[in-house]
């Protein structure tokens, strides 16, 4: 599998508070960035798996959602996330 428990770890501790930091807007816009990269890959090599293209359409908004709240409340730990993932915008 592509994501393991120990890979999970590894991203909410460097980009959350602690490894055990599942809930903040931070780790779960690292997580929704690391899946988004893998389907992104997948959808490469499989042009017509419309499933998984939905699946990575929703990934990108509810991504987009979540910066858009961390925007509103606050533009600093906006700009941080944005600068560690390498996201445009």
């Amino acid at each position: 599998m592509y994501l393991d428990s120990e890979k999970k770890k590894e991203i909410f501790g460097n980009y959350g508070k602690s490894n055990t930091d599942t809930g903040s807007p931070e780790s779960q816009i690292a997580l929704f960035s690391y899946r988004i990269s893998h389907l992104t890959e997948h959808m490469k090599a499989n042009r017509k798996d419309n499933s998984t293209e939905r699946a990575l359409t929703r990934l990108v908004g509810k991504r987009r959602a979540l910066l858009n709240y961390v925007k509103r409340k606050d533009i600093q730990r906006y700009r941080d996330i944005i600068n560690k993932l390498g996201l445009r915008k």
